[in-house]
């Protein structure tokens, strides 16, 4: 099956703002207050990403503004009270940046910001040279295509792709995102793989079906 899998460069945002390594930890503040995001890329040389500052590295500067930490803090937020003292995104950054290439299926990106717990992530090209930045926000985009599309690409791509002789052709239905496949089949031991094919379709909330076998209604897969 061919598909048209959406990648992350179809929705990230192209425009970014970011810092050198030597911005200070006041003028970082004010990029973050200016444009609104908790975190910015740190870029060295070319444009290449070397880390991620975010508005976490900051805080520990307040937190122990005025305390004394004890052994025990000392031992187990070693980092933090590094960055405490920090003065310079270079001090202040996580490094190395957690990234996602811009042809990466948006599934990949969605992987890699669950497993690493951030919320967003810079797109660079195979030299690791800044290209963009997904979000969550950006992610969600998909589900914003009109059910129209949606449907001919189930058509296209699972209904054709299946049961490509099939007459009647198995209809396809799309109402808010949610894909119902309707018609007679002579084998329903195909309706789990249209599901499964269905649902990889970018920007489908759900898949349920409307299928008859010979003589039997077939149930949902």
């Amino acid at each position: 099956m061919r598909g048209s899998r959406y990648t992350v460069s179809d929705v990230m945002t192209h425009t970014v703002v970011s810092v050198g390594r030597d911005a200070t930890f006041k003028d970082v503040v004010a990029i973050m207050q200016q444009w609104r995001v908790s975190a910015l890329p740190v870029l060295a040389g070319e444009d290449r990403v070397v880390g991620i500052v975010s508005e976490a590295d900051l805080l520990p500067k307040e937190e122990f503004r005025d305390s004394d930490p004890d052994r025990l803090t000392q031992r187990d937020r070693l980092l933090d009270l590094a960055k405490a003292g920090a003065r310079t995104a270079g001090e202040l950054m996580s490094a190395p940046a957690v990234t996602v290439r811009a042809d990466a299926p948006l599934a990949e990106a969605a992987r890699v910001m669950a497993r690493r717990q951030v919320k967003r992530l810079p797109v660079v090209d195979d030299r690791g040279m800044l290209k963009g930045v997904i979000s969550r926000a950006d992610l969600l985009k998909v589900f914003l295509r009109p059910d129209e599309e949606i449907a001919a690409e189930v058509r296209r791509e699972v209904v054709a792709y299946l049961f490509p002789t099939l007459r009647p052709p198995v209809r396809v239905k799309v109402a808010d995102g949610v894909v119902t496949l309707c018609g007679r089949l002579r084998d329903t031991s195909m309706v789990p793989v249209a599901a499964r094919l269905a649902r990889a379709v970018e920007g489908v909330v759900d898949v349920q079906f409307d299928l008859k076998g010979p003589g039997a209604a077939t149930p949902g897969a």
